[in-house]
């Protein structure tokens, strides 16, 4: 087991099993996954942090019963685990420790997996690309001098690389399948209240947890291992009809598909992504199913401004929590009475920076949730009713059609370095929303959507194909993006980094 060529055939399932029917043992799985570690990431910068003496412990030590008993796992580092570091993609919050272990995650090690580190990821997980100081870029696998995507990204080059089968992931604009298109793998949000969010960001609405993954049945297996609310949740997704897993391994009924390659601006996307979704249609139409072109009719220009509003407060309480903190010593409570909140924070930050010796947080940070901490209640109410308009007009879409085709993105991978945070804040939020142009609408309307890789461009650069469903409808995107994954496999695909 050992041979990391035989590790490499099996995602987390496959895995599983062979641990299940004794023919390899957890701490072999485990050292085969840290084998690809060392022997990789400091290529990617994927894994910012490792526990591998932790894992091997467990491995050797009796197993917890689930459907992942012994797989290694890779974690986002904006989940939460008590007593480990995560520094949240921030240099300000680089030596904390959770103080908490969220439900998502007691349930995702619930389910057997053996935790082996941490993946990196922008600061507070808000911009579609991980490249904070405090860790540095995570460099995508197909091309190392592009981006991975965010905020997901160290996550999606992991699993891409093979380093895991499947690592831990986090959406709230697309966070999950954004990363999965740039990365060449398979990624799933699923909808509102479908996955527990206690207690970090109970009341966030965007925000869902789910992972990346090799193949559509690990992703369906894990959400069957985690999925539902607590009793009391803000949001609360109905039971699915049967499990995801048995969704994924059989066939959709014949779908009617709308796709689009304009996007709500009404701009026509970068010719590779409107090349996937073109393929992606012919496929679909080979497969059975009905196709036809159609335009959602939302206005992408206030659909942005809204999601920008309500995106910057729920980041806001990032803040919060720095300024809460400050309030409990002298200087701190004398800053925030003779500053404000927006200039203590300010003076805050400048400290930290000193100390650390680099900024304590990302222009692009500041600069949103300051934007945010300026804006009146009743503006945040007014973008959450823009929202609400847009996820109507959706939702009427899709009771034409059972399932929303487009790219993931208006283009494909980032070059390292494009998202230029030194340019005026209007230029650097346009090219943002136009790149990530078609991934919020699922995370305020509150549909599961998934990203899917069947499209690698002339510069071998993965570009996934977006599907949406209605509210609660995760089994039909996973029997179509099963039905996809036999008709045109990826795991084959090896990105140059392997050698």
């Amino acid at each position: 087991m050992a041979d990391f060529g035989t590790y490499l055939d099996y995602d987390a399932v496959g895995l599983a099993g062979l641990i299940d029917e004794g023919q390899v043992t957890p701490l072999e799985v485990v050292d085969a996954a840290i084998e690809q570690v060392e022997a990789h990431d400091q290529t990617l910068n994927a894994v910012v942090r490792t526990q591998f003496e932790k894992a091997r412990e467990k491995a050797r030590a009796p197993q917890v019963e689930g459907p992942f008993s012994g797989v290694p796992l890779l974690v986002k580092d904006l989940n939460l685990v008590e007593g480990e570091q995560s520094a949240l993609g921030s240099v300000f919050f680089r030596d904390f420790v959770s103080p908490v272990t969220s439900e998502y995650m007691q349930r995702t090690l619930g389910a057997g997996f053996i935790s082996i580190g941490r993946t990196n990821t922008p600061e507070f997980g808000l911009l579609p690309t991980t490249e904070a100081p405090v860790y540095g870029a995570a460099k995508n696998p197909w091309n190392l001098d592009y981006s991975t995507g965010g905020s997901s990204g160290g996550s999606g080059a992991a699993v891409a690389a093979r380093l895991v089968p499947l690592a831990t992931a986090s959406d709230g604009g697309g966070s999950i399948r954004i990363p999965a298109s740039a990365c060449g793998v398979f990624g799933l949000k699923p909808s509102r209240g479908r996955n527990p969010r206690f207690p970090i960001g109970a009341a966030d609405y965007l925000t869902t947890d789910l992972a990346l993954s090799i193949s559509v049945r690990d992703s369906a297996h894990f959400l069957d291992a985690i999925h539902g609310a607590l009793p009391g949740a803000v949001y609360s997704a109905p039971r699915p009809s049967g499990t995801f897993a048995a969704a994924a391994e059989r066939d959709p009924k014949r779908l009617k598909v709308g796709f689009s390659t304009t996007d709500f601006y009404g701009k026509e996307v970068h010719s590779d992504c409107a090349e996937a979704v073109h393929q992606t249609a012919t496929l679909l139409d080979e497969l059975g199913h009905e196709v036809e072109e159609a335009n959602m009719d939302i206005d992408g220009s206030a659909m942005a401004e809204a999601f920008v509003d309500v995106w910057g407060a729920l980041g806001s309480g990032i803040f919060e929590l720095v300024l809460t903190e400050a309030n409990k010593t002298t200087a701190g409570r004398i800053l925030r009475a003779t500053l404000g909140d927006v200039r203590a924070m300010r003076a805050i930050a400048m400290m930290e920076s000193r100390k650390a010796k680099k900024p304590a947080f990302e222009k692009f940070t500041v600069d949103l949730i300051e934007r945010a901490m300026r804006k009146s209640s009743a503006s945040y109410e007014g973008a959450k009713s823009t929202l609400g308009a847009a996820a109507r007009t959706a939702g009427e879409y899709l009771q034409t059609y059972d399932v929303a085709l487009s790219p993931v993105l208006g283009r494909p991978p980032l070059p390292l370095g494009a998202v230029d945070q030194t340019q005026p804040w209007e230029l650097l939020l346009e090219e943002l929303v136009e790149y990530v142009a078609f991934t919020p609408l699922a995370n305020f309307g509150g549909m599961p959507a998934m990203s899917v890789p069947l499209h690698w461009n002339d510069s071998g650069l993965p570009i996934g194909s977006h599907f949406m469903a209605s509210q609660f409808d995760e089994e039909t995107l996973l029997s179509l993006a099963g039905q996809l994954e036999r008709a045109n496999p990826w795991r084959d695909k090896v990105p140059p980094v392997r050698g």
